[in-house]
């Protein structure tokens, strides 16, 4: 099968990237993991956007956004994400997709239904004629005799894991980021692949040492409702974080947590590292919200009880971090020939900075960067010559053969990633632990990890989450500071002159190094030397 825009991914960046590619006139092709529009966290939840029309509240939303993230982000992309967001919101209404209240009133951070969302994107793309394959993951990016992307391969499950190629004349990775299988509401086809399979072909990554989101979610079974554009309703696992957002947060002594808001969030992360209970006192929420949390079977059933519910910390990565691929364009090109980046996959520094992107600015960059990174891939395609013969790029995992079990290099991943006490707080000891651990296990990987038919798929997954971990240690070591989730123990306070973003890549030896300085003023503390 042969097209001139080849999608992998099928979440809001990816639907908007194969959008932009066709209405350009290409011929596009989406390929998901799972089922397009219907698997990953924006389908099993909510899907916040930054939207903000033109005047002086967006140019203070920039100005406090910059400040917010550290100052590590680029005013000039903010401003174009939040027009280019307002523009498609407005295209989101001609659709017919309706919001709660007046359109002219509405606030600057709007809430979607994601599983309504998605199905309206994924309606618009039959009608554009993109052809959508759904349950086929992806394993390798081809690569002609000069280096360009030129397509892509990988199994499909629903046919025992029989091959499938697309060639292509420009390839969008939109596979979203890496939640180290934590758990998380639709996080688990989020498990890093679309970062190995860009740094296998020479792609850079930027930012991965703010990959270390967390999210609160209830313990247990309990599920909280979904806040949403129309008839809301529970949703298929816990809710992570938007009636949380609402609620005071105690610790295990009564003590409320924080000043409210991303306050109280971050001294629960702080309590529930130092090995407290954390509770939400549900019943102290607004009335709108409260009345739609009534309506589901637990909480109506506690009836004038008080509502405490126990929380945990489920690690989101990269999906509400901000580390990624580096584009080098505002066509969300990457530094390797036919290959852009939409979404999460990708590094969202310029618009987040050192913060993750909880106020609406994930979203609104899935979807800008999606039309983006589709428009700047048509254009590639259109003016590439005809396809020659193409390779697939080596990776790791697929080898023919398994000598390893992939749950053992998962274990290992999610020892060194997923507890808070690794994580959330970080040190150079235990940054340096961690990674001769990893680096240790890299080169079992490459000659060990593989096997057949559904092995093959979970060796390829656990390679990438081996590979995401290695890059987030590596960056977190080499910035030694504390900005933004960043948090070192033992760099506890900014530093002035580590206002600049790090560049990291490599996949058998990974390097790390500032994007840019000025003369005289490159960092000079960190700790990348061998103990």
């Amino acid at each position: 099968m042969s097209v001139d825009v080849l999608v992998l991914g099928g979440g809001p960046a990816g639907m908007w990237a194969a959008l932009a590619a066709a209405r350009a006139g290409a011929r596009v092709a989406v390929v998901d993991k799972g089922r397009c529009g219907s698997s990953g966290p924006t389908a099993k939840g909510t899907a916040a956007l930054w939207n903000i029309p033109p005047g002086p509240a967006r140019e203070e939303a920039v100005s406090r956004s910059y400040r917010h993230g550290g100052c590590l982000g680029d005013p000039e992309w903010m401003d174009r994400v939040l027009a280019e967001t307002h523009r498609r919101v407005d295209q989101l209404v001609r659709w017919g997709y309706r919001f709660p209240g007046d359109r002219a009133g509405q606030p600057s951070r709007i809430c979607l239904n994601g599983s309504r969302y998605l199905g309206r994107m994924r309606r618009s793309l039959l009608v554009a004629g993109v052809r959508i394959l759904d349950h086929h993951p992806a394993l390798q990016l081809l690569l002609d005799s000069e280096g360009a992307v030129s397509g892509a391969s990988g199994v499909r499950p629903h046919d025992e894991f029989r091959d499938w190629t697309v060639r292509a004349g420009a390839v969008v990775l939109a596979t979203g980021g890496c939640a180290f299988l934590s758990g998380g509401a639709g996080s688990d086809v989020d498990t890093g692949d679309g970062l190995l399979m860009g740094a296998e072909v020479g792609a850079e990554l930027s930012g991965m040492e703010f990959s270390n989101a967390y999210a609160l979610t209830p313990v247990g079974d309990i599920r909280l409702a979904a806040i949403g554009d129309e008839t809301p309703g529970p949703l298929p696992a816990p809710a992570p974080d938007m009636a949380l957002h609402f609620a005071t947060l105690y610790d295990e002594s009564g003590t409320p947590l924080g000043g409210g808001g991303l306050g109280s969030r971050a001294a629960a992360f702080a309590a529930l590292a130092d090995g407290r209970r954390v509770y939400a006192a549900l019943d102290e929420i607004p009335g709108p919200l409260r009345k739609q949390l009534a309506r589901t079977p637990w909480f109506a059933a506690r009836g004038s009880d008080p509502v405490r519910v126990p929380l945990r910390a489920v690690l989101e990565g990269t999906v509400r971090g901000t580390g990624g691929l580096r584009v080098t364009g505002f066509d969300c090109t990457t530094t390797v020939p036919g290959l852009y980046g939409a979404g999460d996959v990708t590094t969202r520094e310029p618009v987040t900075g050192a913060v993750g992107g909880f106020g609406g600015q994930g979203g609104a960059w899935a979807m800008s960067s999606g039309v983006w990174a589709g428009a700047g891939a048509a254009r590639f395609a259109s003016r590439r010559g005809p396809l020659g013969r193409a390779r697939p790029a080596p990776g790791a995992g697929l080898n023919a053969t398994a000598g390893i079990d992939p749950r053992a290099v998962v274990g290992l991943v999610q020892e060194h990633t997923l507890p808070l006490r690794r994580s959330y707080w970080r040190s150079a000891g235990s940054l340096r632990d961690s990674i001769a651990e990893l680096d240790g296990m890299w080169p079992v990987t490459e000659v060990d990890l593989g096997g057949r038919g559904p092995q093959r798929l979970r060796a390829r997954q656990a390679a990438a989450l081996l590979a995401v971990a290695r890059w987030t240690k590596y960056s977190a070591l080499a910035r030694t500071e504390t900005r933004g989730m960043h948090r070192r123990t033992d760099h506890p306070g900014e530093a002035g002159d580590w206002r600049v973003r790090l560049r990291a890549g490599g996949v058998a030896s990974v390097w790390v190094r500032p994007e840019q300085c000025d003369p005289g003023t490159a960092p000079h503390r960190a700790d990348l030397a061998p103990a």
